[in-house]
């Protein structure tokens, strides 16, 4: 059982946990994810790492609730335990194996939608351990919805709030806040990441690629088994499959097919959906783990 150490609610229905989880904690690196069970029964849900101590020997993880198993971890409090915390799984991000020295001479942004914040935060909080102050734009439907906002200026370079709506910082999409530092305020950047809901990163793609802003994108949105058995999350990247649980979860964001991917999503939803998957797909249908028939 994995104990819950801290417990709070960023917004309406989106929950922060601290988990005490040594082992996770000791390995894990930005960008990785782990996979939540809440009880013996429980649904397996895999979740980006928000943030870890590996001193403290904790992990921090954000929900939001949407389904039977996040309700049930919304009622946790601390105190309170996990059945399952399984990780770290996926590849860590890309700039956790470049030179610091390098980094340091790069122009970096991060463009955070709804939830894609918790996952932007510990690369931004490890960028700025190693000497790198990166800009980021959250972005949410309203005020109320914003999240980490305090934490990430604690660690990043600008911080720029965007709501949908206009009630809180830039008004508007996250992709017209990113269009009006670069043409109109005179930011430059070399690397772009984006994560959040799809069709957030599909458009910020488009944009970035107007722009000629190398863009990597997180693909957990698309995770179900994340071991690579399922299938679910099945996508191709530069005219090859690739399955974010194992080969991701980031890849260049101009490489990725975003309308297949989406379309895939809702296709297999239902079993009627996922047989004619496996019909269409053979071989590659599962295969994320090597081992599928």
């Amino acid at each position: 059982m994995y104990e819950i150490i801290k417990a709070k609610e960023l917004a309406a229905s989106i929950i922060y946990f601290d988990v005490k989880a040594p082992r996770v904690a000791s390995r894990c690196l930005p960008g990785q994810f782990v996979i939540v069970r809440v009880d013996a029964q429980g649904e397996r849900i895999p979740l980006t790492i928000c943030d870890y101590d590996r001193e403290k020997g904790t992990v921090t993880i954000v929900i939001q609730t949407i389904g039977a198993q996040t309700t049930k971890m919304k009622a946790l409090k601390e105190g309170d335990a996990f059945h399952d915390f399984v990780g770290p799984l996926g590849q860590p991000s890309e700039f956790c194996s470049e030179d610091p020295e390098t980094l340091k001479n790069k122009k970096i942004i991060f463009v955070a939608g709804g939830l894609g914040t918790a996952p932007v935060y510990p690369q931004v909080k490890w960028l700025s351990e190693h000497g790198v102050k990166a800009d980021v734009i959250i972005g949410a439907k309203t005020k109320d919805l914003l999240i980490l906002e305090d934490e990430m200026k604690e660690v990043a370079g600008e911080v720029f709030p965007t709501t949908d709506d206009g009630s809180y910082g830039r008004s508007g999409m996250v992709t017209n806040t990113l269009k009006d530092l670069v043409e109109k305020e005179g930011h430059s950047y070399d690397v772009c990441v984006a994560i959040g809901p799809m069709i957030m990163m599909k458009f910020v793609c488009l944009t970035t690629k107007e722009l000629g802003i190398h863009t990597i994108v997180s693909m957990n949105p698309i995770m179900v088994d994340g071991t690579g058995m399922c299938g679910a999350c099945r996508l191709t990247v530069d005219g090859q499959v690739k399955f974010a649980c194992v080969d991701g979860p980031e890849f260049d964001g101009h490489k990725v097919d975003f309308d297949q991917a989406m379309k895939r999503m809702t296709i297999y939803k239902t079993a009627e959906g996922r047989a004619l998957l496996k019909l269409q797909e053979g071989d590659t249908h599962h295969g994320g783990c090597g081992q599928c028939n």
